[in-house]
């Protein structure tokens, strides 16, 4: 397809739960919108002397020497270091004094950039008790160079087998993108690795048991540390994880459904708390976790919690914004590309000073109704390096849920009453949301990195894009659509396209 606007970057997008219904519907998009100087809403977060609460922390420079230098600050203003990310510079900390954001700021000096509350109410999960002071087991313990895969390692796609599963037929949203034709070409490489962040994935389903990769797998909702215990990762109180990586990649078997990439393997990296809440240390954990183990591809169907949009005129959520913004760049560099749902608010992302936020932060007893300006954003959809991805309905129109806007959305997938695997009776189920859109993205993306090993993210990212099938704004209804049929606010650059990925 031909491109007719530069846009400013990637994006990606992920869905929330039941406690924060809208976080796990979907993320948002991004897109630089016109400037304002009038401030957003301010949200004081008070943190009482007694109470447990979480900080992020930001390095001037992420560095070892600077990390370390922060969480001395840390210990010194009566928190507790809780994880470290020296490779990005991020601290995440927890302190029962009030005073203690004045205070490490202070003892921080030149090292510290920024410091800010990551939610509104106490810490439930508690401290961690082997959480202590500097380089104490809290730290990453990353290694540069740590888990890089050998070179030569990189298989070739295996051949699809010559077996239909028992719903394929009932699989519209398979043939709207291709992915049955791509799948006469290949199902994926089984080197191809793709993380869900997200509630966790059943590990005993039949469709999807044959495709987790255990060793892999991780729950970061340990107040954001690492959690590799053997049943961390499984959901609890949500099946929204289960459900998407199905459709991403529930193998070729024989039995039930079959995912767009079905012979890759997928990394359940369960980001989501059993209240369904993604506060930003967890999303944090989970990409960097992505990039340290390689990954080949992440999906995230959620928006971080508890603020639907982060703005950058509010020091609390700036912070929170900035480490979860390293995070991404990061685990990019290492080879990570990533792919989020545009969100469920039917909003016009382009514009945020015309959106008023009446549901953050949600973990509060009461939200705040909050203009918005343009440094607010949802994350990580609205970061640079992740594709945003918006929700088409059967009939190829735009989602009435689906969140749009010029600029923003660059790719569009089905996302209307998707089937996919559930967690009750190991069985089936259908949902709908921007949730259900990414990861058929994301198994585009496996795809085609399992047909082209060599792609880096970026070449991945442009590829995916003039790869989608260019879709008018005529195929929808409504005159909020503006644009051109080779991109425009509710399609961004078209339907995607699996079997233009493979070729």
């Amino acid at each position: 397809m031909t491109r007719t606007s530069q846009r400013r970057r990637t994006t990606f997008a992920v869905a929330a739960t039941a406690a924060a219904a809208v976080a796990l519907l979907g993320g948002v998009p991004t897109v630089a919108s016109a400037s304002t100087s009038e401030a957003s809403t301010p949200v004081p977060i008070a943190a009482p002397d007694g109470t447990t609460m979480s900080y992020i922390l930001n390095a001037k420079v992420a560095n070892p020497g600077q990390t370390r230098l922060v969480e001395k600050a840390v210990a010194k203003a009566g928190g507790v270091v809780v994880q470290s990310w020296p490779q990005i510079g991020v601290v995440v900390a927890h302190s029962q004094r009030s005073a203690f954001r004045a205070d490490v700021r202070a003892a921080g000096g030149n090292a510290l950039e920024s410091v800010g509350a990551t939610r509104t109410a106490e810490v439930l999960e508690g401290t961690p008790a082997d959480a202590q002071a500097p380089w104490g087991p809290g730290a990453s313990g990353y290694k540069k160079g740590a888990n890089k895969p050998t070179n030569g390692d990189i298989e070739a796609p295996t051949s699809p087998a010559d077996t239909t599963d028992a719903r394929e037929g009932e699989q519209w949203d398979m043939k709207m993108i291709k992915a049955d034709q791509a799948h006469k070409i290949t199902d994926g490489s089984r080197n191809v690795l793709v993380g869900v962040l997200d509630s966790g994935i059943d590990p005993d389903h039949p469709d999807l048991q044959p495709n987790i990769d255990v060793a892999t797998s991780v729950n970061c909702t340990d107040a954001g540390r690492p959690d590799t215990s053997a049943t961390g990762w499984y959901p609890t109180t949500s099946d929204h994880g289960t459900h998407v990586a199905g459709t991403i990649a529930a193998p070729r078997n024989g039995v039930g459904i079959v995912g767009v990439a079905p012979n890759v393997r997928m990394a359940a990296v369960k980001v989501v708390s059993d209240e369904g809440f993604i506060y930003p240390e967890y999303a944090v954990c989970g990409f960097v976790w992505a990039g340290e183990k390689h990954m080949d591809v992440t999906n995230n169907s959620y928006y971080v919690d508890p603020f639907e949009f982060w703005c950058a005129d509010q020091p609390d959520q700036a912070a929170a914004k900035e480490a979860v913004s390293r995070a991404v760049a990061w685990s990019t560099k290492q080879g990570v590309v990533h792919a989020a749902a545009a969100g469920n608010s039917a909003y016009d992302l382009s514009d945020k000073t015309k959106i008023t936020d009446a549901g953050s932060p949600n973990d509060a007893p009461k939200p705040v109704v909050r203009k918005l300006n343009d440094t607010c954003q949802d994350i990580p959809a609205e970061l640079p390096g992740v594709v945003t991805v918006s929700s088409a309905t059967r009939t190829g129109a735009l989602s009435s849920f689906s969140n749009r806007g010029l600029g923003v959305i660059d790719v569009s997938a089905p996302g209307s009453s998707i089937l996919s695997t559930i967690v009750r009776n190991n069985g089936y189920g259908t949902k709908s949301g921007t949730s259900m859109a990414s990861p058929h993205v994301a198994g585009v993306l496996a795809l085609m990195k399992s047909a082209h090993p060599e792609l880096t993210p970026e070449q991945m990212v442009a590829k995916l894009r003039a790869d989608a099938t260019d879709t008018a704004c005529s195929v929808a209804s409504g005159p909020a659509c503006v644009g051109t049929p080779e991109d425009n606010s509710y399609f961004g650059e078209g339907m995607v396209d699996a079997l233009k990925a493979v070729s």
